[in-house]
């Protein structure tokens, strides 16, 4: 029997959807809908056989000049019952072939680089990319075990700064969607001491509000100012990391430390069990990720399949291109405290 291909329109369903098939909160619809409002379009699609639905996949659009047409992107996709992921992945890219005429089906799957899934893919057309955007070398705790287990797997310089920072006079709690400008002004000088590019306040107000519950974001306050935040994204079965950054006494407090296990407790009690802490690197933000476990995991990275005779012209160009975004980001990043602060003066000046 042959597989059908349909464009998802119900939000409900969709959700519900991502969720039954286990799949990633980058899947769900808040997150496309968040995407589409900028710069980018999003297909939500169902893979069904026998009205019974095997597979589901929410791509992302890029439009790209001509002759390239578009990028198709699927972000911790697709989720698909067991055994069906070859099958459909083939029609997911028919489909993308014939709608929307894409230069090549970029995917980034939620799946163990040494699964069966994740083994089968160069065998079906797919090559291995390096243009990354989810980094496939990861940090994932397994919440269906204890709290104790979970301490235990800790390195011991973890559990002591989790018992200090607990100690100090801090209140972590889950932040209301008036107190997100506080959290965000410290992302913006987290990124300018760290030297990464940010985007503008309202994307990340976007998520906030499409993804809902789906989307909680946690902070350590010291009388009223937050000193350090972590911002996740959820479904029911995977909680993944997307934003955080502390002050300088925040980091004096070690409050990272209360927060992060705060935030993991959390989880653990909403029935998750699956908490990723979206990459390593070689970086100091990473040897604090590695302390709270000691093993690693390895996803099945980028992986591109191409849809046109013109898709060495974009594997090509496609590195100049991100480069270039990523030093806008960074001088944005750059700029946006001084910006804050005049408009918080022509504010106080206007009152």
């Amino acid at each position: 029997m042959s597989l059908s291909v349909s464009p998802c329109l119900d939000r409900a369903l969709w959700d519900a959807t991502v969720n039954e098939l286990e799949g990633h909160p980058q899947q769900l619809w808040g997150w496309g809908q968040t995407k589409a409002a900028h710069g980018w379009s999003a297909d939500r699609l169902l893979v069904m056989e026998d009205d019974v639905v095997i597979g589901a996949a929410q791509l992302v659009l890029r439009a790209l000049p001509v002759p390239l047409r578009s990028l198709a992107y699927l972000p911790r996709g697709p989720q698909v019952r067991q055994g069906r992921a070859a099958e459909v992945l083939h029609a997911v890219a028919e489909y993308v072939r014939s709608t929307h005429r894409s230069v090549a089906l970029s995917i980034e799957p939620d799946w163990d680089a040494t699964s069966a899934e994740a083994r089968a893919l160069p065998g079906s057309g797919f090559r291995a990319s390096g243009n990354t955007i989810l980094i496939p070398r990861t940090l994932i705790l397994d919440l269906r075990r204890s709290e104790d287990d979970l301490l235990g797997g800790m390195s011991k310089k973890h559990r002591q700064y989790i018992r200090k920072s607990g100690r100090e006079d801090l209140d972590i709690r889950r932040v209301e969607r008036g107190e997100l400008g506080a959290c965000l002004d410290v992302y913006r000088l987290t990124a300018q001491r760290a030297g990464f590019g940010i985007h503008e306040d309202s994307y990340y107000l976007d998520i906030f509000d499409n993804l809902g519950d789906a989307s909680p974001v946690y902070a350590a306050f010291r009388g009223h100012d937050v000193v350090a935040f972590l911002w996740l994204s959820t479904s029911r079965v995977t909680s993944f990391e997307l934003y955080g950054g502390m002050t300088e006494e925040g980091e004096r407090l070690r409050a990272n430390y209360a927060l992060k296990w705060f935030a993991i407790r959390e989880m653990k009690a909403r029935g998750v069990a699956r908490y990723d802490f979206n990459g390593l690197l070689n970086d100091g933000v990473s040897r604090f990720k590695m302390g709270w476990a000691e093993h690693e995991n390895q996803l099945a990275g980028t992986w591109d399949l191409p849809l046109s005779r013109y898709y060495p012209l974009f594997d090509r160009l496609l590195p100049l291109a991100r480069r270039g975004m990523q030093q806008a980001r960074r001088q944005a990043a750059r700029i946006q405290p001084v910006l804050h602060e005049l408009r918080g003066r022509v504010r106080g000046g206007n009152s």
